[in-house]
C-alpha cells in the first residue's frame, strides 16, 4: 500500500533532483553542455544583445588588432593552485622590465580568458603587464562549479600573490566583466586584500548572485525562484561549498577602498543597468561612473571604444 508518507518522500526526493539538476545546469560547464537548452540559451542571449553594424565593425577591428598582436607579443602560460587543490591557469604578458604596472583582467560567466585579449592588448600598449586568467571550472583552469565570484576571488588573491613575487613594487589595476567584475569588486571587501591594487574597472558587474540566479532560473527555464533559488543554495552549499548569498559585490562595495571606475551598458539585457548604478551608489570608495547608451552586455568597449578606453586612462591617471 502506498501511503502519505511515502508519497511525501518521493515528491521531496524528486523534488531535490530537480534541485540539484538547475544547480548543475547553471554552474558546471560539462553539465551544461550535454544539455539542449545550453545551446538555446546561448542563441536567446546572443539575440539580446545589441545588433548595430557600429559594435559589430568595432568588434571586429578590435579582434583584428588582437591577432595582430598576438603574432609579436610574448607571452607565457603560469599556474598556481587554488586553496582546495584545483590547478588555476593564466597567461602572461610582461611589458618593459623597469614597469611596475599590472593588469588583471578577468573574463565573464561561462567565458575564458582568450575572450578577454583585446582588453588585454589595451593595457599592454599602455605600458602595463597583464596577466589573464581562466576561472575556476572554465577554460583550462580545474574545478566543480563555477564560482559566481566567490570561490574567483579567492583564486584571484593567488594571482595577486604571484604578481608580487615578480615585483612587490607592482601597483596592480583588476578588471573584470561581467561575473569577472563581479569578481573584482568582491576582492575589494578583502581586508587582506594588498594596497598594491591601486584601481578596478568593473564592467557590467551583478550585485549578487542570488538575484541573479533567482532572475535566470525564471527566464532560461521558466521555473519560479521560489523556494528553488533557496534550496539551490542549500545544495550549492552541500556540492560545492559557498552560497549564492555569499557572492554578494554589494556588501563588498560598502567596505571598499579602492578606487573603482562602474562601467555598463545601458541597454543590457542580461544584467540591467540598475545593478551597476546601486552598486556606484552604494561604494564606500573614491569612485566614477560610465554608461554606455546603445550598448548592451558587455558590449560598452566595441559601441564606443575611444570613450570607452579614454575614460578608463583618465581615471587610472587621476589616482596616481
Amino acid at each position: 500500500m502506498i501511503t502519505m508518507g511515502s508519497v511525501i518522500m518521493l515528491l521531496a526526493a524528486l523534488y531535490m533532483i530537480l534541485v540539484n539538476c538547475l544547480v548543475s545546469a547553471a554552474l558546471v560547464p560539462s553539465f551544461m553542455e550535454k544539455l539542449e537548452a545550453f545551446e538555446r540559451i546561448t542563441e536567446e542571449s546572443y539575440a539580446a544583445q545589441v545588433q548595430t553594424s557600429d559594435i559589430q565593425v568595432n568588434r571586429q577591428l578590435a579582434l583584428n588588432a588582437t591577432d595582430a598582436w598576438l603574432e609579436t607579443a610574448e607571452f607565457w602560460q603560469i599556474r598556481v593552485v587554488s586553496a582546495d587543490g584545483y590547478q588555476l591557469v593564466a597567461q602572461e604578458f610582461p611589458a618593459d622590465a623597469e614597469s611596475s604596472r599590472w593588469a588583471l583582467i578577468l573574463h565573464g560567466y561561462t567565458g575564458w580568458k582568450e575572450e578577454m585579449y583585446p582588453f588585454a592588448r589595451w593595457y599592454h600598449g599602455e605600458g602595463y603587464h597583464v596577466l589573464v586568467p581562466d576561472l575556476r571550472c572554465q577554460g583550462e583552469s580545474e574545478g566543480d562549479f563555477i564560482g559566481m565570484g566567490w570561490t574567483d576571488h579567492y583564486d584571484c588573491m593567488l594571482w595577486i600573490a604571484y604578481i608580487l613575487e615578480q615585483d612587490q613594487n607592482a601597483e596592480i589595476v583588476i578588471h573584470g566583466q561581467s561575473m569577472g567584475a563581479a569578481t573584482a569588486l568582491m576582492m575589494t571587501g578583502e581586508r587582506q586584500l594588498p594596497g598594491n591594487v591601486i584601481a578596478v574597472i568593473s564592467d557590467c558587474a551583478y550585485t549578487d548572485a542570488y538575484s541573479m540566479f533567482g532572475e535566470k532560473i525564471q527566464e532560461w527555464f521558466h521555473l519560479p525562484a521560489f523556494p528553488l533559488v533557496d534550496s539551490a543554495c542549500l545544495a550549492l552549499k552541500l556540492r560545492g561549498g559557498y552560497a549564492l548569498k555569499d557572492a554578494s559585490a554589494m556588501n563588498a562595495v560598502m567596505d571598499s577602498r579602492v578606487p573603482t571606475l562602474f562601467i555598463h551598458g545601458e541597454e543590457d539585457a542580461m544584467i540591467n543597468v540598475q545593478m551597476t548604478l546601486d552598486l556606484y551608489e552604494a561604494a564606500g570608495c573614491d569612485k566614477d561612473l560610465l554608461i554606455v547608451e546603445e550598448a548592451g552586455h558587455a558590449q560598452a568597449q566595441d559601441k564606443d571604444p575611444e570613450r570607452y578606453y579614454g575614460t578608463i586612462r583618465r581615471f587610472l591617471e587621476e589616482i596616481e
